[in-house]
This record gives C-alpha cells, structure tokens and sequence, in this order.
C-alpha cells in the first residue's frame, strides 16, 4: 500500500459529505481496510474487529492520530491486541514508518495496566509475556518491570528482578506469597537461581532470604521486616530509575527522589550496565549530571565515562580538578571551554594559569568570545613586540607540552628563563599549493593567539613567520587590513600566492581579485569557483582597478592545462575576451558550435586586435570555410567590422535561437548546454510563441524547466505533465520562488496520481520540502471545488475516481470530469 493511494483514500474522505463518505468507505472496504493496516501496523481482520467494521469508524481512524489509536487500542487490555501491538510498525507521518510500542508514549504501560493478568492467554506460547521474557534491556522493559507481571510470575522475577531495587524485588516476592498462598513460588526461585547467573549478581543476598521465609511460620512478616520503610514505593521514583536504566530517562529528578537511594542503585548496578548492555555505560548516568543537584562524585564518574557529552551537558557542574584531570588523561578539552568559558561558566584566568597542555587550551578557546580575546591578550601582554619571545613562545610550547599557557610566558619573560632563546622559526616548512591541513596544532594555537595582541605586536612579529605560518595566518586567520598588509609588505608576492592557493571567504577573495596581480588571478582561476562573469574580465584582462592589460602568461598556462571534459565552461567564460592568445586558446582547443559564438569571438578580437589579429584566428584554420572566406572580404572594408555585428545580430535573433533549440536531430539538454555556455541565453518570449502555435517537445521542456531557473510560467505548467521522475528540483525552485502554485500542481500535473505524489511531498515529506499550513488552504478549496462540480454525493463517482486514479493519464481536473461523466445518468 504506496502513501499515494492513503492520501487519495483521505482525501477522498475529508471531501466528501459525511453521508457519502460513509457510503464510499463501505463501498471500498477492503481497500479502506488495507489503507488502515498500513497506517497502524495491524493485521486488516483484528483492524475490522476493532471497529465493528462500521464505515464512519474506519472513515475516523483514518484521520486520527495513529498514536492516538493504538493507545486507545492498548487500554483495550487484550492480550490478542497486545500481542500485535508488539509487533506493529506504523506510520507516523504518512511516511516515516516506527515501532508501537517503542514509539508511543505509554503504549507498553497502558497495554499492561489495563491487562487481566489472571488471563491465560498472556502466558501461552502465542502470547506478550513469552516475548516480554526473551527482552533483557531497552525501554520495553520499563513497563514491564512497573507493571504487575514480575509480581504474578516467578519466571518473570527470576528474569528481570536485577533490574529493580532490593526493597522492590521482596515487594515481588510479598506479592508472589499472597498470590500463591504459599511459599512454592520461592522454591522455584531458589531452582532458578542456579539458571539465571542475574539473579545472584543482582541480589546475592534473596536466596538466603527465601530460605529464612520457607522456614519461617510468618513469612510474610518476616519478608516485610527486611523492606526498607518508604523506599522506592513510589512507582514514579520507579519508573524513572528503569527509564535510566536503559533509555535517557526523565529530564528532571522526580519530585521526592533521594540521592542517596539513586547512589545506592549506581553502587549495585551500574547505570547503563546491566546484563546485555553492549555499551561501556549507557545514557542513564549521563542523564543524571542534568539534574539540579546531582553529586560532584557521580558527575565524576560520567566524565571519566563519556567526557564530551558530560561536558557539554554539565560544564558547570564539573569541578576544575577534574578539568585538570582530563587535561592530564590527554582528553580534548574544546567541548569543555567552548561552553564553559563561552557562558561564563569557567574562569578564564584559571583556564588559561592552570589546564595543560597550552596547545590544547589554545586551540579550544573560543577566539569569537571578546572576554577571551582580551584575558589572552592580557596574558601574552609580558612577550611584547619582541619577535624572539614569540619565537621562543613557540619553540617551548611544542617541546614542553606540560605547561599551561601562562607557564609558559613566564618562563620565557622571566628572570629565570631558560638560556636557549630563538631568533627564527623553528623547523621552517613551505606553503601548501594547494592549500591542506595544518602538519602541526600548534602553529594554530599560536597564530590564534598572535591574533589576539596588539595590531603593533602582530605587525613586529609577522614578518618572522615561516611561508606555511604566512599561509594559515591569512587563510585561517582574521587579520585586520592594517596587519595583512603588513604581511605582504614583509613577505611579498609569495605570501599571496599562498594565500590564493587555498579557500578563502568572500572578504579575503575580493582582496586578493582587487590586488590586480596576474599571478593570484592566475591562482584564483585555478582554485576558486569563480562566477561567469569574473572568470570573463580576467580572460579579457580587465583590472579590477580601470584600465586593461594583455592576459598574462601564468593565466594562459592554466588555460593550457586545463581538462578540456571538465573546464569546457570555463575557457569559454573568455569568448568575448578579445585578447588574441585567449581566443587561439579557446579555437585551438573546443569546437564552437553555434555561429553566434564564433561571431562573437571575431568582433572581439577585431575590436581589441584590429584586423591582422583576425587573419591570425583565420589562418588557425579552426572555422567553418564559409565563415572564413566570408569574413576575409569583410577585413580590407571600412565598415567589415558593423557588416559581422549585423550578421552576429541575425544569428542572435530570438526566432533564430529558438529554432535551433527546437530543430529534431541533437539531444535538447545538449544543444541548450551549447547555448548557454557561448554565452547566450534562450529566448524565451520566441519559445512561448513556438509552443503556443505547437507545443514543444517533451524533452526540450522538461531540459528547460529542468535546467533554467528563470524558465516562464508557461512552460513550467506544461513540463508538470511529462516525465514525472524528474520532478523534484525544479519543482521545488519554481515553488519558492513564486513561478508555480500548489494549485498548479492540482491543475496541471499528469497523471493524476503524480499530482498527488507531489502534494504529498509538500503536505508530508520531509520538513525541508513541506510547505506552511496556511498555504494548504487554496489547494483544498480547489479540490472542493472540483468535488462538488463533478461528483458531488455520488457514491459511485467517488469510486470511479478512486478507482481509475492509478492508470489514469491525465490530470486530477481531468479525472474528476471523466468519474463524473462516465456515472452521470442522462436525464
């Protein structure tokens, strides 16, 4: 059963009057019934015996939620339901299919809260207890374990009772004694203890007890006597602590929940690792370093056990020595400062006097964070504008890692510092072309912190950097304007070449492309995405600073090695570029196929180059004879160069254009690529025209509305009917931007159950693609609209419709008026 076919059935429904709807359910039962199973994850037959098979009841299930239903179904306390709610897999959203009972929200509690649990049925082979039994951890066992099943059933305590706290376990076996009347459960026990290992793990101390209550002449009074007053006899405390166990557990700590009783728990069984638990410590103890409150030695503990998210989580709540303990265990501590110092939650001053190692402080501290921008600033502020203790600073930082940050300026401005003193940078290595990963953190962690002295410290110490510094300070980094210039006064062309070799923010780009420099152009063009239009002024020389100069060389060579299969697009952007050695590149290299391109190429060269740069490109002997021989008279001519702008002119015009898109013979999406790559755009008026007299083919509509964003309104309706499987994006662009309607979708799209597969993607798909509530609004008008004109309150017509909605071909409106005519009696 596809979504398509639900969201038909219910829409079906919600349109029609009661009375017919009534009617149309009855009339498509089985279909009705299978769309349910579908959406419930029921078998039909236990579906229909649900609802008494009444049309208006299946019709409602329809529209409720199915979380909502199968809860009202668990509270039903049928152990046939129960069973099959077990295994249900449901849809949520129309879409996103999910488990019952791990799903719903008190569906496994309701199920056996409201269960007879003297019922037979729940223990027989086919029945939930045998199934529950074979479950050792996960949220399923929650319910299980609050319920009153460990309590009626010895297998079930031998099972389960490690999970539950010792005063609960002898509640169990009070429970078992008033049941049975006797003390037989506990001798079974005791024989099960031999074949459950959990039992004695969990609580070594019950078999002696049974012992003692077998013997005893009171043994419920001797089993009370060993429960702890006023321990976890709240089920709520219970259910949170299982819920730690083994799922995320409550948010906050429940109200009257000690600590001290949780402690205990922990001490007995870990948090996250009772038997089956394949983790090294589950969610649970994590969860409990978000409660207000929680113990430093259990926050600790998680730490120790999951640091990141502990730190993440509790940033506030950890004490520093633990901080300095992870520092020391090699733990990054990025998670940890980012948001502790970030919030205010850590002291900056002992972050940067204490943790270790100073690399590691260094690369975590969030430089965006102004207060600690200015504590590093304060604390390097002893180094001065002395290149020899910056240089210093770096050469101790990497050899004596077990320092913090402040350590180490003291000991390299201190009276005591070590002799051996560095006037250049250690281990120097070059710049990456392409630029890649820092080799090192701690040339990072230096640089980060370079940045945040003084402009006048940075301008001293920056001319002593090593090229690969040079490049990461100015790709990674933020220098201001003042500072970069210093940089390149000090390390010249080179520093922006490096700069340019890798990938570089909008801001830092257009000062690279402002510099005019023909070997960074040359750089950028290789390593950048560059717009059109860019790329253009570069291959035709034109200085971003006014002025035009020959394309230079280093520019040429990258034309040259370019792969023509990939860069095609690319070497093109220079068509009109004028610039002779461009335009030998450009015909020596690509086949230009249309003649507007070619043209384009001449008048460029001819209005840069004058003629005898046009007899060059002709004595290549890469144009067509016609062209050539054509434009050869046109040289030695006063008015050569207006006579090949009119004839650029013909070859340009809107009609001519569109008949080349919409000649048989090439694929369309090619001669389009064609089109746009010379530069050209479609015409589109000439194309509506054409299609207005004969409709275009298929194919060139569904490469344009596929291909070209600004495509018209026009030719977008006309490609949502054809070739469904390339709906998606272009239907997407065309919504956002205003081109299409939902409505249009409606109207326009074939076959008519496309139509429906698109609404249903913009009604349930995944959230990028669905549209605000409010905008649904015109959409059900207009199908109501088409419901009463065409098939109002017949029953049939409705089926008919229903029925023909997957082969028919054409569009929803279409369909309607078929269903309506072909059931119409005539009068």
């Amino acid at each position: 059963m596809n979504h398509t076919t639900c969201f038909a059935l219910r829409l079906a429904l919600s349109l029609a009057d009661p009375a017919t709807a009534d009617g149309l359910a009855e009339r498509l039962r089985p279909e009705l019934l299978a769309v349910l199973a579908d959406r419930l994850g029921l078998p039909k037959g236990m579906i229909e015996e649900l609802l008494g098979g009444d049309a208006a009841q299946m019709r409602a299930a329809l529209f409720i939620e199915p979380g909502e239903w199968l809860l009202g179904a668990a509270e039903l306390g049928d152990p046939a339901v129960g069973r099959a709610l077990w295994y249900a897999v449901f849809r949520d959203d129309e879409e996103d299919r999910r488990r019952a009972m791990n799903h719903v929200p008190g569906l496994p509690a309701a199920l056996l809260d409201a269960a007879d649990l003297t019922d037979p049925r729940w223990y027989e082979d086919d029945g939930l207890f045998p199934v529950l039994c074979n479950e050792r951890v996960g949220a399923s066992l929650v319910p299980l374990l609050t319920s009153g099943f460990p309590g009626v059933n010895v297998v079930g305590l031998a099972v389960f009772g490690v999970h539950l706290p010792p005063p609960v376990v002898v509640d169990a076996c009070i429970g078992l004694l008033e049941l049975w009347g006797s003390t037989e459960p506990f001798t079974q026990l005791l024989e099960l203890s031999e074949e459950i290992p959990a039992l004695e793990t969990g609580h070594p101390w019950l078999p002696d007890l049974l012992r003692q209550a077998i013997d005893a002449p009171d043994p419920e009074s001797l089993l009370r006597a060993h429960r702890p007053a006023g321990e976890w006899a709240d089920p709520g405390h219970l259910r949170a602590l299982l819920e730690l166990r083994y799922g995320d557990g409550p948010a906050v700590r429940p109200d009257g929940l000690d600590w001290d009783l949780i402690r205990r728990e922990h001490e007995r069984l870990p948090l996250g690792k009772a038997p089956g638990y394949s983790g090294n410590y589950g969610p649970g103890l994590l969860r409990l370093t978000g409660w207000e409150g929680c113990p430093a030695d259990l926050v600790r503990e998680s730490f120790r056990h999951n640091a990141y998210q502990t730190a993440w989580q509790a940033a506030d709540l950890l004490p520093f020595e633990i901080l300095a303990e992870a520092a020391a265990d090699d733990i990054p501590l990025s998670y940890v400062l980012k948001r502790g110092i970030g919030e205010g939650r850590l002291s900056l001053d002992r972050v940067l006097a204490e943790l270790t190692s100073a690399v590691d402080v260094l690369r975590a501290l969030p430089y965006d964070h102004e207060p600690t921008r200015k504590a590093v600033a304060d604390l390097v502020a002893p180094l001065g504008a002395d290149p020899v203790n910056w240089l210093t600073y770096y050469d101790r930082m990497r050899r004596f890692p077990r320092n913090s940050v402040a350590a180490l300026v003291a000991d390299v401005t201190g009276p005591g510092s070590r002799k051996r003193r560095c006037t250049s940078w250690p281990r120097p290595r070059k710049a990456q072309f392409p630029q890649g990963y820092a080799p090192e953190v701690s040339r990072a962690a230096f640089l980060g912190m370079l940045e945040c002295a003084p402009e006048e410290v940075q301008i001293a110490v920056v001319p002593h950097l090593d090229p690969l510094a040079v490049q990461q300070f100015l790709l990674e980094g933020k220098p201001s304007p003042t500072v970069r210039d210093a940089v390149a006064a000090a390390h010249g062309l080179p520093a922006q070449l490096a700069m340019a070799a890798g990938s570089v923010r909008e801001d830092k780009l257009e000062y690279l492309l402002g510099l005019d420099e023909p070997a960074v152009d040359a750089q950028l063009f290789r390593h950048h995405f560059l717009g059109r239009s860019e790329r253009a002024r570069l291959l035709a020389g034109r200085l971003r600073g006014g002025g035009t100069r020959p394309v230079s060389g280093e520019l040429l060579a990258e034309l040259d090695d370019m792969v023509i299969s990939q860069d095609r697009d690319r070497l093109l952007a220079g068509l009109e570029s004028g610039d002779l050695n461009v335009a030998r590149r450009i015909l020596g290299r690509l086949r230009l196929y249309l003649p507007a391109g070619r043209l384009r190429l001449l008048i460029a060269v001819w209005e840069r180059g004058g003629p005898d740069a046009v007899r060059e490109i002709l004595a290549m002997d890469r144009l067509p004879v016609t062209l050539r021989r054509r434009t050869e008279k046109l040289l030695d001519l006063p008015d050569g160069l207006e006579r090949l702008r009119a004839l650029l002119a013909e070859e340009t015009a809107p009609e001519r254009l569109a008949a080349y898109l919409t000649r048989p013979g090439d694929r369309p999406d090619i001669r389009l690529n064609r089109l746009l790559s010379e530069g050209m755009e479609p015409p589109w008026q000439a194309l509506v025209a054409a299609h207005r007299t004969e409709p275009l083919s298929e194919d060139l509509v569904n490469t344009l509305v596929t291909e070209c964003p600004d495509c018209p309104r026009e030719l977008l309706l006309a490609g949502l009917g054809n070739s469904p499987e390339r709906w998606g994006s272009w239907t997407d662009t065309a919504l956002r931007n205003g081109s299409l309607t939902l409505e249009d979708l409606l109207d326009h799209t074939a076959p008519a159950q496309a139509a429906l597969d698109l609404l249903h993607r913009y009604r349930y798909g995944h959230p990028d693609d669905r549209f605000p509530e409010e905008t649904w609004r015109p959409v059900r008008e207009r199908a109501a609209a088409l419901a009463r004109e065409h098939l109002g309150t017949d029953v049939e017509a409705w089926s008919v419709f229903l029925r023909l909605l997957p082969t028919f071909a054409g569009t929803l409106p279409e369909l309607a008026a078929t269903a309506g005519a072909v059931t119409r009696v005539p009068a």
